[in-house]
Parts: C-alpha cells; structure tokens; sequence
C-alpha cells in the first residue's frame, strides 16, 4: 500500500509528486509514455507561476527561455492589432520542461513508473486498486493528472466524455522569423493559431480548429492550404518555415465542457480538472497551480499516513473553484470573437483599446503565486 499514486506525468501530475515527495509522503506515478516526448500544447506559461517555480527549485535556468511581452492578434483576412502584456510570460517546449520536471522528481524520491498504462482505477474499503496491465497497485489516494482526454475518463464514466467534442488541435515545431518577445495568435474559419518561441530558436505553432472544417477539406494540408492560408499572416509562416516535424502531432475531440474536481473519490489536477480555451496561454499556468494547491490541501490534511477523505475532497473542490471556476467560464464566453471574420475583427478591434484587451486579458489570467 503506498500513500499516493498518480495518474499521468504532466505538469500536474509531476508537480504534485514532487511537492508532496518532498514532504515524505511515498509516491508513485504512472506515465505511459517515456520522456521526453512532444505533447500537442500551447507551450507559453504566463509570469504568474514564476515565483512558485522559483521558491521550489522548479524554474528551468539552464535552458535560456524565451520571455514573452507583446502580444499579436490577427484576424482571419489580415487585419491586426499589437500590444503589451502587462505580466507576460516564457516559451519553453514539453518535451524540455517535462523532462525537467520528471528528474527533478526522481531525485525527490518519486517512484516513476514510465512506459506503464493505468488499465483502470477503482475505490473499495477506504482505498485504491490501480489496475496494470500485469499487477494490481494499491494506495490511499489518487491523483487524476491524465490530461485532456482518457481511456480512464470513460471508465470513471465522467459526463464530459459521454458527449462528441467539435475540436481538434494540430501542433508543429518551426524555424522562422519572427520576434523572440511576441506571442501571436492568427485566426481562421472555425479556429486560430498560436506561435511563439521555445528553447533553440525554435517556435511552436499550434492550432484550434473545429473538426467540421477538417472534415470539409479532407485532409490537414488541404485545410491548411485552402483555411488557414486566407489569414495572409498564417500563409507567410507555412510558406516560409522550415518545419522540424515530419508530421504534425493531432489530438482529437479535445473538451472544454465542465469537469468536477473530484470524481469516484480519485483528486483531478491539472486539465483532467478543467482544461481552459486555448486563447491566452493559460493552461500550463493553471495545471501548474492547481498542483501547488492539491498537493497542499493533502499535506494539511495528512498526519502519519492518516487523513479524513471527506473533509480533504470538499477543502480541495472548494479552493479549486474558487481560483478556477470563472476562469474557465470566460474563456468559454471570450472564444466567441475568434474564428470568423465578423467576430475576429471584432475582437482587433477590443484589442486596439488598451483597458478593455487587459480587462479580457485578466479574466482568464491569475495573480502570482
């Protein structure tokens, strides 16, 4: 019987492990994938989680990050709009800072299972049963850090999953031209695009986009070629990148639905949490404090391997919400000036005046923490 295991090797999931490792509580998480490895990502963290990451030994120094204060927004025939970001951010890629992450774990004491897949997750007498493909691991309690979208979501039978998501999102690493500060985001018909750089003058360009539009042209290139190419900006950086990427990575059906902190007794972190629209490059940002404040709940609750589980969910669903619950609200309801030629120009517009861009900036960002 271990403490605690987790589920996915994310920020969340690593994040947790880490703080709560150093804390002496025994942990092991599962990752079924061996890092480092790309994952379809925004990969832009805004400054808010600077000072944790820092006072925790998490900050990645060695890698030189791009630092981030200007922001471009573009709509889908051209038109466009530049300002400053009041807090800004850095670009680092997953592959780099989960790898990180993932050492620093194991020399927090972490026991990191890589390469394994979690077959199921099941709640019996006051603990877990964590079904491996060739054993079975028992633990008092689990973190929920799989992600955007699970086999395990379906068989803990979450709402969200039961419903077809419209979106797809599309990622590539590029070499172009373009300014090292700026984060930029280019709209579409039925989605926009994110670039900005990473570590090795590297850029990442990752893209949103409604899966009926995908299914118009057929095929990626093609909805590249005859969508996203009408954005002249868009069209000029798939013209003149060098693309490092053979193929692009894809995800599909991604949710941005209502999801409950806390599901069959299992704590959910990070995007198996709640998963924030990909417009202001929150979502590392968010997964990275929603771990801060799991981990933290569970060590005010744990004394000697002992905890009352009603009293920790209901702290932690509470502190959840309040920090991310009108977050995720807005950015669903700010999502409506993107991906069409009306609400993209709008949207320029809003952003050419200074207080209204930072007030819409500021209801999908946090404070420092």
């Amino acid at each position: 019987m271990t403490d605690i295991a987790i589920v996915g090797g994310g920020l969340a999931g690593l994040i947790n492990a880490i703080l709560l490792a150093r804390k002496g509580v025994s942990v092991v998480l599962f990752e079924k994938k061996n890092y480092p490895f790309h994952r379809v990502c925004g990969e832009y963290i805004s400054n808010e989680v600077v000072p944790f990451l820092k006072q925790n030994g998490l900050y990645p120094d060695h890698l030189a990050v791009a630092q981030i204060n200007k922001f471009l927004l573009t709509s889908t025939n051209g038109r466009h709009s530049d300002l400053d970001l009041d807090l800004g951010g850095f670009g680092i890629s997953r592959y780099e800072l989960d790898h990180f992450l993932f050492q620093k774990a194991i020399d927090s004491g972490v026991d990191c299972r890589t390469g394994i897949s979690v077959e199921n997750v099941e709640f019996s007498e006051n603990h877990f049963n964590i079904q491996l493909k060739s054993e079975t691991v028992q633990s008092k309690l689990v973190i929920g850090a799989f992600g955007k979208r699970s086999k395990l979501d379906k068989k803990l039978n979450r709402s969200f999953i039961q419903r077809k998501s419209p979106y797809l999102a599309v990622k590539y690493h590029i070499k172009t031209d373009f300014p090292d500060d700026t984060i930029a985001l280019h709209n579409f018909k039925g989605g926009y695009c994110g670039m900005s750089k990473v570590e090795n003058d590297t850029y990442n360009l990752c893209y949103l986009s409604a899966s009926s539009v995908l299914k118009e042209s057929g095929n990626i290139p093609e909805m590249e070629e005859q969508i996203l190419h009408k954005n002249p900006f868009l069209k000029s950086i798939f013209k003149n990148s060098k693309f490092v990427f053979d193929v692009p990575l894809v995800i599909n059906e991604i949710s941005f639905e209502n999801k409950l902190p806390v599901e069959n007794h299992i704590l959910m972190s990070g995007d198996s949490a709640g998963m924030i629209v990909p417009l202001c490059g929150n979502g590392m940002a968010m997964a990275i404090h929603s771990a801060k404040i799991l981990s933290e709940t569970i060590i005010n609750h744990w004394s000697n391997g002992e905890f009352d589980r009603e009293k920790l969910e209901s702290e932690y669903v509470k502190m959840w919400n309040k920090l991310f619950y009108f977050r995720l609200w807005s950015g669903r309801k700010i999502q409506a000036l993107f991906g069409s030629t009306t609400a993209s120009n709008l949207a320029v517009n809003l952003a050419r005046i200074k207080p209204v861009a930072n007030s819409l900036l500021g209801l999908t960002h946090g404070k420092e923490f």
